[in-house]
């Protein structure tokens, strides 16, 4: 265990952060299964907004450093290529 108080500082401070990331990408995750989900049932009007939801967050999280840019926009692209494909 650290013994510097700024030590100790930085062990709380990397804990909060770790766990607004951790929720971060949780909300992500079941962002993304919810689009799937809503896909798979048939549902393009609830598909599309869920995908609105979906990209407007992870543009957020992606610019804030929680994932890559890149990523982030490959992610997006997968995503879209498969609600038009779902759409036709």
């Amino acid at each position: 265990m650290a013994n510097i108080k700024s030590a100790k500082k930085r062990i709380s401070v990397i804990a909060k952060k770790t766990a607004l990331n951790k929720s971060k990408k949780s909300a992500m995750k079941t962002a993304e299964k919810r689009f799937l989900e809503a896909l798979v049932s048939g549902d393009i009007d609830a598909a599309k907004t869920k995908f609105a939801y979906f990209e407007k967050k992870m543009a957020q999280n992606a610019s804030s450093g929680l994932f890559h840019k890149n990523a982030a926009a490959r992610k997006i692209s997968r995503l879209r290529k498969k609600l038009n494909a779902a759409a036709e």
